[in-house]
């Protein structure tokens, strides 16, 4: 019995004799609703310890909900008891790191559990999934854990509409979502799961909250001598039978739902928080790294030790950062807007996941000499990057990568003293013959908004006669590297060689008789031309060093290079060097004047007769007529599209209530027809007993008709009544006239529940599952109603018999 109990004094107690049966269906639905919605969780995390989490936080929240109900805690003492929780089991759930022996906290883990629960959620947003258990970003999903199951079970089991219980288990899944990557994992399972557990909880409390009424009213209707009143023998059934209904409908929507995932699936990324929040490095803040090429070759910084490399691989390169943006001004890293072409900078949290690049692992250890800048010196695909020195806390956390890039960046930027260890793989590379068997890949880069014009016509002369995507990209390069000389322009026994890779500087470079330049122009140039053979092309901005391969590598201003990567089918992305050898470059020849001959002008005789218009032969050929406009012919199938989704879209939302719908259709007519006029008669009232159930009137179970009437009043429901009864238990059987009246009765009664109520409310009686209950009785009724009347027609057969054998 529910309720509060009294002690020996007979004072109310301060505990709630809650039913235990009650608090361990609650509780154990509401861990299926957590356990699959934390399922969500683990893109974000890829860790043991997200399991942990979820498990030990949904066991602590559920202890601190029960304790609260059981000895009526006010609100303020459960958010007291739960911040406790979360002080106590904060550190070695949601920051592993910071915990003394894995179990207790520290002040520094304090600090940052509490700072995570403001801060997490941003740093989250801007980091590279999975993040493990790193710094506190755990906090995030521990404190939405630990709400839920608090609060979710503090409502199932206190509340006056404890079914709102059920949101919880749904508000972590959708914030899961949010703060995870743009794809999805398993995402049909995942919904169908939590939906079906979601309403078996719901229909569990229903058919609970009725067995408990019916127990309590036949408490009430107790009788002098102490015997109960009968329970009804279907109120077991009733909770089976509605799961089953329910089941019913949402088998129904969610094939709508499987079909609509199937035929249309989306052709986007999802749209989830991490795909509009501002990064905080943004590169399109700093000069491009290309622009300042020739600073590096300067005599104060030519011989300058930048930075030193140990563990690169015999011929590796060093970048810097990958251009894939050109406006005719600059190559720069990222466009005007941040989208997947070109990649956004991320926080690393430990590792990069690179499993799916082939190529050669290497460990770098960098130590920053005369260099500083917001570039890190970086080779291939980072893996991992691990930083030493007095600063490396700060340069962890000020610590971006672009993935799509290649491109690392540290805010703040590299000095001198700063050293770092990194992971990485060096993708797999062609031969050196192997360009002219490459493919264009399919990877997109921002588009270029100006071209020189030069490029088309000195592309189209190294490549005339050349067929194959490959071939012609490998003759292109051979041009440039057979036409052109390098020249930085900076000493005096240098040919003049202007620095900037400009559209006009670019024309310059192809133009002049002399090609001269370095790899700023070459590599600008290579890639503009591989845009148009097709290659999907970008410039890479590094060091190109002489690899000392008995010690560290000592990497100097002027090694550095430039040179271009193309997107193939065969190995990704593939880098190529368009840069000329170094060699003597020729005296440009004097440009003498020459004398053009004019030839003779042969002046035709005046015709005898001029041409007249009237007397021209007429075109055999008539113009061309306008091709007809098409834009309304586009414009009706845009919104016959757009009319169809709506349509399947509104189907799928409205096709349970459609089932609701089409179901009492069919109960009402299988009860107009049934065989006997009496079935027909009883199946009228239990027509008119489940229409005012429907329309929200409670009415008992064990209820008579006559008390159905009184409940809910007036004359004409009393005397529907009044000949229901007469005909179930009269010895006369009921003619079809009788039975006819009856439905007209019923139809207008029911009709009369609705008058004076809102449209909202009729639609809701309309599709309420109240009634759906009573079927199986209302079949079980009909049979004995029919049985009665057979059994009518045996005793008034016999008692004719008798009479007709009296004397």
């Amino acid at each position: 019995m529910s309720g509060r109990g009294l002690n020996e004094n007979g004072r109310r107690s301060r505990r709630l004799r809650l039913s235990a049966a009650d608090v361990v269906a609650n509780t154990l639905f509401l861990w299926a609703g957590i356990a699959i919605a934390s399922v969500a969780f683990w893109p974000i995390y890829q860790s043991p310890s997200i399991a942990l989490l979820v498990g030990v936080t949904t066991l602590a929240g559920s202890a601190v909900a029960i304790l609260g109900a059981v000895f009526r805690w006010t609100s303020p003492v459960v958010l007291a008891a739960t911040v406790v929780v979360f002080l106590l089991l904060g550190v070695p759930l949601a920051v592993p790191l910071q915990s003394l022996y894995g179990v207790l906290p520290t002040l520094d883990g304090l600090w940052q559990l509490v700072s995570g629960v403001a801060l997490g959620w941003k740093q989250l947003l801007t980091i590279t999934l999975p993040v493990g258990d790193y710094q506190a970003l755990l906090v995030p999903a521990f404190v939405l854990v630990l709400g839920v199951s608090v609060i979710a079970l503090t409502t199932a089991l206190r509340a006056k509409r404890g079914g709102l219980a059920a949101i919880g288990p749904i508000a972590l899944y959708l914030a899961a979502l949010a703060l995870g990557p743009d794809y999805a994992t398993w995402p049909l399972v995942l919904s169908v799961a939590l939906i079906v557990v979601t309403l078996v909880w719901l229909m569990w409390r229903r058919w609970y909250a009725r067995r408990e009424a019916v127990r309590r009213l036949a408490a009430d209707a107790r009788s002098t001598d102490g015997t109960g009143a009968p329970v009804p023998s279907d109120h077991r059934l009733f909770g089976f039978r509605t799961i089953v209904a329910a089941t019913v409908i949402l088998a129904i929507a969610g094939a709508a739902g499987v079909a609509g995932a199937v035929f249309a699936p989306p052709t986007t990324p999802r749209e989830v928080a991490r795909s509009t929040v501002v990064q905080p490095f943004d590169p399109r803040d700093y000069v491009s790294p290309l622009a300042g090429f020739r600073r590096f070759l300067q005599p104060a910084t030519a011989s300058e030790v930048l930075f030193t490399v140990g563990g690169l691989p015999s011929g590796g390169r060093i970048r810097m950062a990958t251009l894939d943006t050109y406006d005719g001004i600059v190559y720069s890293v990222g466009s005007a807007s941040v989208t997947s072409e070109s990649g956004s900078f991320t926080r690393v949290p430990y590792r990069f996941d690179q499993s799916a690049v082939s190529g050669q692992t290497v460990v770098l250890d960098v130590t920053v000499d005369g260099y500083s800048g917001v570039w890190v010196p970086t080779a291939g695909q980072l893996e991992a990057i691990d930083f030493a020195g007095s600063r490396a806390t700060s340069l962890r956390n000020a610590f971006y990568y672009n993935d799509t890039a290649g491109t690392a960046a540290v805010i703040g930027g590299l000095r001198p003293g700063d050293e770092y260890s990194l992971e990485a793989v060096i993708p797999r590379q062609p031969g050196a013959d192997g360009v002219a068997g490459l493919r264009p890949g399919s990877a997109v880069v921002p588009g270029i908004t100006v071209l020189p014009e030069e490029t088309e016509i000195v592309l189209d002369r190294y490549v005339d006669g050349i067929d194959g995507e490959g071939n012609r990209l490998a003759a292109m390069i051979d041009g440039l590297k057979a036409d052109g000389y390098i020249s930085h322009g900076i000493s005096d026994d240098e040919p003049a060689s202007r620095s900037g890779h400009s559209a006009d500087r670019i024309t310059q470079l192809l133009t002049d008789q002399r090609m001269i330049g370095d790899a700023e122009q070459y590599a600008v140039t290579a890639a503009l031309m591989a845009r148009q053979l097709g290659f999907p092309a970008r410039v890479v901005f590094g060091f190109a060093p002489e690899v000392n391969e008995s010690g560290a590598t000592e990497v100097t201003g002027d090694s550095v290079s430039a040179w271009i990567e193309v997107d193939t089918q065969q190995y990704g992305w593939v880098s190529i060097d368009p840069n000329p050898p170094v060699r003597e470059i020729p005296e440009e020849q004097p440009e003498e004047p020459t004398t053009v001959s004019r030839p003779q002008s042969v002046i035709p005789p005046p015709p005898l007769q001029p041409d007249r218009q009237d007397e021209q032969t007429p075109q055999e050929s008539t113009p061309d007529e306008p091709a007809p406009d098409d834009s309304w012919l586009a414009i009706a199938l845009l919104v016959a599209r757009i009319v169809g989704w709506a349509a399947l879209g509104l189907a799928v939302l409205v096709s349970p209530f459609l089932v609701i719908i089409a179901a009492k259709v069919r109960r009402r007519r299988l009860r107009r027809r049934a065989a006997t006029p009496l079935a027909r008669i009883s199946g009228g009232w239990q027509e008119y007993r489940d229409a005012i159930l429907d329309h929200g009137l409670d009415v008992p179970a064990t209820a008579t008709r006559r008390e159905v009437a009184h409940a809910v009043g007036g004359s004409q429901p009393a005397i529907l009544a009044a000949i229901s009864d007469r005909a179930v238990f009269s010895p006369r059987e009921p003619s079809k006239e009788e039975a006819d009246k009856v439905w007209k009765a019923v139809t207008e009664l029911s009709a009369g529940l609705g008058a004076g109520t809102t449209r909202w409310q009729r639609l809701k009686a309309l599709v309420s599952l109240r009634s759906l209950g009573t079927v199986a009785r209302g079949a079980r009724d009909s049979r004995r109603t029919g049985r009665q009347a057979v059994g009518k027609q045996v005793a008034a057969r016999q008692g004719s018999d008798r009479q007709g054998a009296t004397p």
